[in-house]
């Protein structure tokens, strides 16, 4: 799995999960890398933050002093909480009920939940779409 971080014609960026490098080409090259916000098919890889680790632990892609982090923050929130209000939450079983989906084996509709590491590679593996909810602390006052 490769993270990249993206921009779009209309100056959006964005994250996204990729199986792996090329296919996140192929994928552009099949007109299905789009924007979440505006839509937009024009999209290309942005410079990307290093990402920071210690050893013994997981990478995090982390970001630091941007401008507009509060403004994306909040679209951020926003997406979130049009997911969770729109689509039917399925806990530990999003693997399985993603694959059914996919597989046409139940109707199509929007879901979310948790997946293991594992799930969410082999999810990618299989070719499945998903893309992460953001899971961001509640503003302190």
């Amino acid at each position: 799995m490769i993270q990249y971080s993206l921009h779009c014609a209309n100056a959006h960026d964005f994250d996204a999960w990729f199986k792996n490098a090329a296919a996140f080409d192929e994928q552009k090259a099949r007109g299905i890398v789009d924007c979440p916000v505006c839509g937009s098919h024009e999209v290309s890889k942005a410079l990307m933050a290093p990402a920071v680790a210690r050893s013994g632990s997981e990478k995090m892609a982390l970001s630091s002093g941007h401008p507009d982090v509060a403004k994306f923050r909040e679209l951020l929130r926003a997406y979130r909480q049009k997911v969770t209000s729109e689509a039917d939450y399925v806990g530990d079983k999003f693997a399985e009920e993603a694959r059914k989906i996919h597989f046409e084996e139940v109707e199509a509709r929007g879901i979310y939940g948790e997946a293991t590491r594992d799930e969410v590679i082999a999810l990618a593996e299989e070719g499945i779409e998903f893309a992460p909810l953001p899971d961001l602390p509640e503003e302190q006052n």
